[in-house]
């Protein structure tokens, strides 16, 4: 049996769905640490040739992933990935999304971008739900100051049935090789400030009751 590696909150022997990947260097990250990217499935909004003109310096780092056994998707949108012909019927023990985001349509602090960037969270937790194994958690990195702090995130997962587990800060240097981008717009290989932000940990379950039913 092969020795369980881990890497912050992510294990060699959980199922890994990470969704809204940009230059698939999180994936990598995680690959790397595990020595292996078996358990990962990698996906992204944008077409093949999109993520290609878009992140040119990242093709390289798309065929190391799936040299070590990562399945990468592309084109896989929050609304449907869980019909997706690869992604049906399959459940996953952790599904990350890393500071998603609606694409620039106005000022961050502007009301109807805040309600752009809810309504995609939401709509991804609702999808996300259906496809966790029983004690698996929905991963959110998401900024924590304002305007950011307006989304409400925790409010949204409640509103379709997720509960907060944990808010765990967030250091981009902990994952070595990741390297978050913009992903949209005519800067959109650029990475930006991550500043102060956290990963919230959301499960079926409120965290009562999933203290109650751990078997230790």
């Amino acid at each position: 049996m092969e020795e369980e590696k881990r890497i912050m909150h992510y294990s060699s022997s959980q199922k890994i769905l990470l969704v809204g990947e940009g230059n698939f260097s999180f994936a990598a990250s995680l690959a790397t640490a595990f020595g292996s990217a078996n358990n990962i499935v990698a996906t992204s909004l944008d077409s093949k040739e999109s993520f290609m003109g878009k992140h040119p310096d990242a093709v390289r780092t798309l065929k190391t992933l799936k040299g070590m056994g990562c399945v990468v998707l592309h084109q896989v949108d929050v609304d449907t990935m869980s019909q997706h012909p690869r992604l049906a019927a399959k459940l996953f023990d952790r599904i990350v999304f890393n500071f998603p985001h609606a694409g620039f349509f106005g000022w961050e602090h502007q009301r109807f971008q805040i309600e752009l960037h809810q309504d995609l969270v939401k709509r991804f937790f609702a999808a996300a739900s259906e496809m966790l194994t029983g004690r698996g958690e929905v991963h959110v990195t998401h900024k924590t100051g304002n305007p950011f702090s307006r989304w409400n995130i925790v409010k949204l997962a409640e509103e379709v049935g997720l509960y907060l587990v944990e808010e765990a800060p967030f250091k981009r240097a902990d994952y070595p090789g990741y390297l978050n981008k913009k992903g949209s717009g005519r800067k959109c290989n650029r990475t930006f400030r991550v500043g102060q932000c956290s990963t919230y940990k959301f499960a079926k379950l409120p965290l009562q009751l999933l203290v109650l039913e751990s078997p230790y």
